[in-house]
C-alpha cells in the first residue's frame, strides 16, 4: 500500500492511496486516529496494516471522505522528521566516477567502504513546493534523485538477513546540493542541509508494496529532459548492508530516514556542468512509488 500526508479544504490528514492510484482514503474513516505519519510508523499494528491494504482495494463510494487525487494537496509523507536524514555518498559506481571527474580526483573503480553523512532537515519540502535557490550563497545548485528507506521499528545489531523485518517502507527524496559549499567547507553537511533542500514524497510505499530487495527504475528530469536513468539494483552497498552496518553500535529508531545515494546524471557530471537555475522544474521518479516535481525559486 501507499500512504500519504495530505491536505484538503485546509485540513491535514493521513490517507491510503487506492490501488488504482486515483483516490485517497482518509485513515480516520477506518477508525485510525494517528495525527502524524511518524506516530503511525511508531504504533501501527499488523491488523491495521491489513485493514489499510484491504481498504485500498475498495471502491471509493464505500469509503467515507474518499477524495479524488487531483483535489488534494500532497505534503511530504514525514513533513517534520524527528532526526536528520542519514545519507549514502557515491553509492552508484557511475556516479562515483562522475563525482571524481568533477573534483579532478583519481578513481580506481573501488569503493571498499560505504560513505555516510547527515543531511540537516527542519522541514521536508512537499511535492510541488518550490526549492529555494539561496542565490546569496549558492552558485551551483544540483539535484540528486534517491530511494529513501524508512525504518519501522527500533533496530540495533541487526543481521543483514533480517533487515527487511525492520523496514517500514520507501519514499523518494531529492538530495538538493550546493556543490561549491560542499568543497569549500571540506564536508557535505552545509552544502546539503540548507532550508528547502529535502523534497520528499509523494508517498510512502510500504515494504510489501515492492519486491525485496527493491530493484526499481530511478530517474530524474529537468524541464522534461531525462538526466538520471538507472536502477537500484546497481547500488554498491545494498539496503541489507546499509541498515545492518549502521545498526552495529548505532540504534536506528522508527521513522529514521536513510537515503541510499544517487545514480549518475547529476548536474556536476556534465561537461560543462549543468546546474539548476530559478524557473527550472526537477522531477524525480522511482518505479512503484511515484514522482515528485519541484520548481527552483528565486
Amino acid at each position: 500500500m501507499r500512504l500519504v500526508t495530505y491536505e484538503i479544504e485546509h485540513k491535514s490528514g493521513l490517507g491510503v492511496i487506492s490501488k488504482d492510484g486515483r483516490w485517497i482514503y482518509p485513515l480516520t474513516s477506518l477508525d485510525m486516529d494517528y495525527k502524524t505519519m511518524q506516530e503511525l510508523i511508531e504504533n501501527i499494528s499488523d491488523s491495521e496494516k491489513q485493514l489499510l491494504d484491504y481498504a485500498s482495494g475498495q471502491d471509493p463510494y464505500k469509503i467515507k471522505g474518499a477524495a479524488p487525487m487531483e483535489e488534494v494537496c500532497l505534503k511530504a509523507p514525514i513533513p517534520y522528521p524527528k532526526q536528520d536524514v542519514i545519507c549514502l555518498g557515491v553509492n552508484y559506481m557511475a556516479h562515483a566516477e562522475e563525482s571524481a571527474r568533477y573534483k579532478k580526483e583519481e578513481f580506481n573503480g573501488e569503493r571498499p567502504f560505504a560513505i555516510y553523512f547527515s543531511k540537516r532537515v527542519n522541514r521536508a519540502t512537499a511535492p510541488g513546493e518550490g526549492i529555494p535557490s539561496h542565490q546569496d550563497i549558492v552558485k551551483d545548485l544540483d539535484y540528486e534523485a534517491e530511494l529513501a528507506v524508512i525504518i519501522g521499528r527500533e533496530a540495533s545489531h541487526v543481521p543483514a538477513s533480517q533487515v527487511k523485518d525492520y523496514i517500514f517502507g520507501y519514499t523518494i527524496i531529492n538530495d538538493v546540493s550546493a556543490r561549491t559549499l560542499q568543497t569549500q567547507h571540506k564536508q557535505w553537511y552545509f552544502g546539503k542541509g540548507l532550508d528547502g533542500f529535502l523534497p520528499m514524497g509523494p508517498c510512502i510505499a510500504t515494504v510489501d508494496e515492492l519486491q525485496y530487495p527493491p530493484h526499481v527504475q530511478i530517474q530524474s528530469r529537468v524541464n522534461g529532459e531525462l538526466r538520471q536513468d538507472s536502477n537500484t539494483r546497481l547500488l554498491i552497498f545494498d539496503i541489507d548492508h546499509i541498515v545492518s552496518e549502521l545498526s552495529q553500535g548505532m540504534t536506528l529508531k522508527a521513522g529514521t530516514i536513510i537515503a541510499t545515494g544517487t545514480p549518475a546524471g547529476v548536474g556536476m557530471g556534465f561537461n560543462p556542468p549543468r546546474f539548476l537555475k530559478p524557473g527550472d522544474v526537477v522531477e524525480c521518479t522511482i518505479e512503484g512509488i511515484g514522482t515528485i516535481a519541484n520548481k527552483v525559486m528565486d
